[in-house]
């Protein structure tokens, strides 16, 4: 598997986004990677766009994964992890932006503390992709037990080492908040992730709807409390409050 870095993209209706996403990858300046563009369905010109992109590029590192039927982002992200070819593992939301030196700065960090999952800061960004200035740090480690009440990791921020972590213990969960679900359930098996307290992402904030609807936000984590880690109310509650707080300090 040598270090080459799988970097996994959703893709869905992404027309104004994708070419910008795909120039950061591009643009990294670790070059050992593959990038997997989980097409699902769109009903836009984003297929298209990916292709033309990649018969200008000519970059054989570049591949399209097309979806049978639209089928949500945890089943693209779980297809792209079937296909992907890497020791490392890197998700990117389509929409999303990497700083030059992301991959770069995250192996050589994962391989200093001998990480399986390494997760870094990001900084929230304008429909253009120009960073806002508000950046959220993080932790040097964060434990299960941490984690329950501070949902710092942001997907697109996340690198795996899979020498340490098999494929299976990967697949993301169908349901809302799929992707710190998975982070729970990594964690609670054990795992330490390792935060890296540099801003190398850009979380473009425009269009997410589900992270900008803020009571569908709440009902998430609380499904996520109650059904996929089997808590109790009180203990529901507890966590929840915590939750709470930090998600209000991220944002202002």
């Amino acid at each position: 598997m040598s270090d080459l870095v799988s970097i996994i993209v959703p893709v869905y209706n992404v027309e104004n986004f994708i070419g910008q996403t795909m120039d950061c990858v591009v643009a990294q300046t670790y070059r050992n990677w593959e990038l997997l563009l989980v097409e699902d369905c769109s009903t836009d010109s984003t297929a298209s766009l990916i292709r033309q992109y990649m018969e200008r590029a000519g970059d054989p590192r570049i591949r399209l994964v097309s979806q049978p039927s639209n089928m949500g982002a945890a089943r693209a992200r779980n297809r792209g992890l079937m296909e992907a070819k890497g020791r490392f593992v890197s998700y990117l939301d389509a929409d999303d932006l990497w700083e030059p030196e992301k991959l770069e700065k995250e192996l050589a960090f994962m391989k200093e503390k001998d990480a399986a999952f390494a997760f870094t800061s990001y900084e929230f960004a304008d429909e253009t992709g120009k960073g806002m200035g508000k950046v959220v740090h993080v932790p040097e480690t964060l434990t299960y037990k941490q984690a329950l009440s501070n949902t710092t990791i942001f997907t697109t921020t996340v690198m795996f080492d899979l020498e340490k972590l098999k494929k299976e213990q990967l697949e993301m969960p169908v349901m809302k908040s799929e992707d710190t679900a998975l982070w729970f359930r990594v964690l609670r098996s054990g795992v330490t992730a390792y935060g890296l307290d540099k801003n190398l992402v850009k979380y473009r904030r425009a269009g997410k709807s589900l992270s900008s609807n803020k009571l569908e936000a709440i009902r998430r984590i609380w499904n996520l409390y109650r059904r996929a880690e089997g808590m109790n109310v009180i203990n529901s509650a507890w966590h929840f409050c915590f939750w709470a707080l930090r998600a209000v300090k991220r944002r202002i």
